[in-house]
């Protein structure tokens, strides 16, 4: 006998049982569906655990413009963090129980330093980093979150994350035009090391209203002076137009933008006639509702109908009654606000429920609707 070949089987019969081979195959096929709870997962699968969330710390903490702190979050015991991709953000949750989401910018390739330069990767490689980086300004008629992170968040306090998450991916195409608007720069800048360092053909113009509200400047001037343009309302007398701001783009360039929604709108408008070839951005929050219905919630079988106008998100009509629901990116992939429908036939318009969620109840309100004239009754 040659030793070498293993057998036919465990017990080195030269024929596969037939009978379980055919008992095999159909408890793959069938046991997922069958009602005992013994038999609804597959055991050749192995189980699905949810992802543990991250735990952080506040290691630094610096201005980097006006209204603007950049804090470097670290595991508190100095173990390596899962990698990320230049776009990808974090949702943190905040000492009060907020979540929110901010861009990383920091350079997932390796290390970086407070005077901007880039240094070793550490010893975790492309996989881990020793310590994440984000900047927030501070929005005094926002939702609170800026304001707790300006107010409360200083070397050594203890925060929660999801793992990084990317919507905003950098393609890397040949010729690139970066353009920010203020604290937009976040996602662009691990995207412009990302470009410097694979060759590509690069501009990055930063806008804002004047030059000590632009974030990283010295940072950016420092990566190539040639390719990057900082150009200030105050100087110019006022904001760019998007002809202005993509004539700095290469012949069939790709553009990724980042900033307030009339530079994405000015940008949009003006990208066919423009060197550019492609547009790819990412908002600062909501979307504006351009083809939207009233239509009207209630809260509770029961409760109260709060009519939600053409123009309008559900979400922002829902936190007038109930100023405690909670949010975060307002436009339908974070599923903070998820809510629970009871009644009525809602537009799903988010980016993150799967048809069986839906199914259940499962509802965004951030950016979902109905049509005009439509009830959504919410467990609320």
């Amino acid at each position: 006998m040659d030793l070498s070949t293993p057998p036919p089987d465990l017990y080195g019969r030269p024929r596969a049982d037939t009978f379980f081979r055919f008992l095999t195959a159909f408890g793959d096929r069938y046991s997922p569906a069958l009602g005992s709870p013994l038999l609804r997962r597959n055991p050749r699968r192995p189980f699905s655990r949810p992802t543990e969330a991250l735990q952080l710390v506040v290691t630094a903490r610096r201005q980097v413009a006006v209204d603007v702190v950049e804090l470097t979050l670290a595991d508190p015991s100095g173990g390596p963090l899962p990698g990320w991709q230049p776009g990808a953000h974090l949702r943190l949750t905040l000492p009060s129980g907020r979540e929110r989401h901010y861009s990383l910018c920091g350079d997932p390739a390796g290390q970086t330093d407070q005077t901007g330069q880039a240094g070793q990767a550490d010893q975790a490689g492309p996989a881990g980093r020793s310590g994440y980086r984000i900047a927030v300004r501070l929005l005094p008629d926002g939702g609170g979150g800026s304001a707790e992170i300006h107010d409360t968040l200083h070397p050594g306090t203890w925060l929660t994350a999801r793992r990084p998450r990317n919507g905003f991916a950098f393609c890397a195409e040949p010729a690139v035009l970066f353009l920010a608007g203020g604290i937009g720069i976040t996602p662009l800048l691990p995207m412009v090391r990302e470009a410097r360092r694979n060759g590509l053909d690069w501009h990055l113009v930063h806008t804002g209203r004047s030059a000590d509200t632009l974030p990283f400047a010295a940072e950016l001037r420092a990566l190539d002076p040639a390719r990057v343009h900082l150009r200030t309302d105050d100087e110019h007398g006022g904001p760019p137009t998007g002809t202005e701001l993509l004539a700095h783009a290469p012949r069939g360039a790709a553009v990724y933008c980042c900033g307030p929604a009339p530079m994405l709108t000015a940008v949009q408008r003006a990208l066919d006639a423009s060197p550019a070839a492609s547009l790819h951005f990412e908002r600062f929050g909501a979307a504006p509702v351009t083809d939207g219905e009233p239509f009207t919630v209630r809260l509770g079988a029961d409760g109260p109908e709060l009519p939600v106008p053409a123009d309008r998100s559900a979400l922002d009509v829902l936190r007038e009654a109930r100023p405690d629901l909670p949010y975060s990116c307002r436009q339908g992939f974070c599923g903070t606000c998820e809510v629970r429908l009871l009644a009525g036939t809602p537009d799903h318009r988010d980016r993150r429920l799967t048809p069986e969620r839906r199914a259940d109840g499962a509802l965004l309100p951030c950016v979902s609707r109905a049509a005009a004239g439509e009830t959504l009754v919410l467990d609320l």
